[in-house]
């Protein structure tokens, strides 16, 4: 996808407004006057599209009129006068996707002006190229502090998508633990979370998230959970959580330096459920799977565990991305953090890289230090979905590259966890692992299991990206169109109509955003237009900067971000705040 110019025929009736030609990063960009200043009815109208309107119904024929940056009308608009026609030839007409777990707060916050590389990075080309029009930031418990600042600065700036800010739990558990946090706080320091959630509700955020997996939150206790989602929930704040683990073990599990019996993804969910079930609050379990080949098929217990609490009114829902690889996968190194931590300490000469190769070299030679790296790769592999899912990204060795850890071994006859160690050796030595490697840790059963749940909400989990920049996940290019594509017009896990109310009515329904997410009359234009026949996404994980295609037209606030499948590079997001949004009570589970 390119910049550029798209001027659309007004086949059903005259043009009767003159186009203004403006520039939005340094690219000419056509902008219509208002209605009111031309004398007409409406600014834009998109006419002879099939409306999706996000709730789930089946698509219907019809016009949409925005005036300014409102929906103003649909149905049949024949006799009504635009500043601005956009005919659609039976295209699909969505709402804007609403991106529940985005980490887009970074780009958002780059530095440049008009027609700089940051103001382009601002416009987040690769998400609202798949039709997302809001963001919601600061997941996993990391959060810019205090939230009045990231929200001042976002707003001086502008930005492409609509951003919504959470507050992170391993924040402000920081701010109220300082480096001493790797123990449950204190009821003094619960209580100054507390004050801080509260703070950060006070200045514009939409509620909580948290890392459980990760430093600080890996820490805490449930009760301590409970109490600060019980801040955030009593301002209406919703609960967005990243797992204490996603498989049989947490990412910071080692068999051979921890003690065994460490949380599993079912006891997230367990916990998850308690929290919400106790506090009241609107609860997300984020990017839900069931990671690692050992713990494959859970996804039928997690889903029965939330179908369960569900029926008897726990506010529990869930997000996932459409693969079945994670993040964390792309950077995936098999023999252990903590010899690599090891290995760093030793002494080298100033300016120098640490050898690998060399430091495993002398670690083998040690029987006991040797046989508990070999345990640990053994688990590693596992964990990240087996040999036959492991692929070489990049290797020293072309022709390792694109090949799997076990189609290396049999081809150098050797076992799976003597080969991981061979590509630390016969790799770059001093790089972690001596190769880039993905998992595919995840099976695509428990994927589409996910994916066909009416509370399963599609979120991306990814940043802004441009191309030149290292290589990402697809789902930032690709999420939103994959989910339509893969798992509703392929495979049928949900429905087309299912597909667009989970990125649409159903994130706005648990954010309790009243005026977004749905193509109806007195709605905010957010609008996305699709040509389902070409909606695909093109990236893949050797090539990953690649811009889906079908998605012809992206409207934040009524101002075009992508027009005939062309970036604009506008800024007309905003930051949206309870107080500004309407919000309506939450409707419960089994609305």
């Amino acid at each position: 996808m390119c910049r550029g110019i798209s001027i659309a025929r007004p086949l059903r009736r005259p043009l009767l407004a003159a186009l203004t030609v403006g520039f939005v990063a340094g690219t000419p960009v056509l902008a219509a006057q208002s209605a009111s200043e031309q004398g007409t009815d409406y600014d834009v109208i998109l006419v002879g599209g099939r409306v999706l309107d996000g709730t789930g119904n089946p698509w219907f024929r019809a016009d949409v009129g925005i005036r300014g940056d409102r929906i103003a009308a649909v149905g049949d608009l024949s006799a009504a006068r635009a500043g601005r026609v956009v005919e659609l030839d039976g295209r699909t007409i969505v709402p804007g996707f609403i991106d529940i777990h985005s980490h887009a707060d970074e780009g958002l916050g780059a530095r440049g002006g008009a027609g700089s590389e940051g103001a382009r990075r601002r416009a987040a080309p690769n998400l609202v190229s798949q039709g997302v029009t809001t963001v919601v930031v600061n997941q996993d418990g990391r959060s810019a502090w205090p939230i009045a600042d990231q929200r001042a600065r976002y707003e001086d700036l502008g930005i492409g998508p609509n951003a919504a800010l959470m507050i992170g739990h391993g924040t402000v558990r920081g701010l109220a633990m300082g480096n001493d946090f790797r123990r449950p706080a204190t009821d003094a320091e619960v209580g100054r979370m507390r004050e801080l959630v509260r703070q950060g509700m006070a200045e514009g955020a939409y509620g909580l998230s948290a890392g459980l997996e990760y430093v600080p939150g890996r820490w805490s206790e449930t009760s301590e959970v409970i109490e600060v989602v019980e801040e955030a929930g009593a301002a209406n704040g919703i609960y967005v959580v990243h797992e204490r683990s996603s498989g049989m073990t947490p990412m910071w599990f080692w068999p051979s330096v921890d003690d065994p019996g460490p949380p599993t993804m079912i006891d997230t969910i367990l916990e998850d459920i308690e929290v919400a079930e106790t506090t009241g609050t609107t609860t997300v379990a984020t990017h839900i799977k069931a990671r690692g080949s050992d713990f494959w098929g859970a996804s039928r217990v997690m889903i029965q565990l939330i179908d369960r609490a569900r029926d008897r009114g726990v506010p529990i829902w869930a997000d996932a991305y459409p693969y079945n690889t994670t993040g964390s996968d792309g950077g995936t190194v098999l023999i252990p953090s903590w010899f690599f931590e090891q290995a760093r300490r030793e002494e080298r000469p100033a300016g120098t890289q640490p050898d690998f190769g060399s430091a495993l070299e002398d670690a083998l030679r040690d029987v006991e230090l040797a046989e508990r790296i070999r345990t640990d790769i053994d688990h590693e592999i596992g964990r990240r979905g087996g040999a036959e899912n492991l692929m070489i990204m990049d290797h020293p060795d072309p022709d390792a590259v694109g090949k799997t850890l076990a189609e290396l071994a049999a081809l150098n006859g050797t076992e799976l966890v003597e080969m991981a160690i061979r590509l630390q050796l016969e790799g770059d030595r001093s790089r972690p692992g001596g190769a880039r490697v993905r998992g595919f840790s995840l099976s695509e059963l428990d994927v589409g299991a996910f994916a066909g749940k009416e509370w399963l909400v599609t979120a991306s989990d990814a940043g802004i990206a441009m191309p030149g920049d290292r290589p990402v996940h697809a789902r930032y290019y690709g999420t939103f169109p994959r989910k339509i594509r893969r798992y509703a017009i392929e495979q049928g896990a949900l429905s087309v109509q299912d597909a667009v109310r989970s990125a649409t009515t159903l994130p706005a329904q648990i954010m309790g955003i009243r005026d977004r997410g749905a193509i109806r009359e007195g709605m905010i234009a957010d609008i996305a237009v699709l040509d389902l026949d070409r909606l695909e996404d093109t990236a893949t994980f050797f090539e990953p900067h690649s811009y889906a295609t079908g998605v012809d037209y992206v409207l934040v606030n009524g101002e075009f971000v992508v027009e005939g499948g062309e970036l604009t590079y506008a800024l007309p997001g905003r930051i949206l705040t309870p107080a500004e949004s309407p919000r309506g009570a939450r409707t419960g589970p089994g609305s």
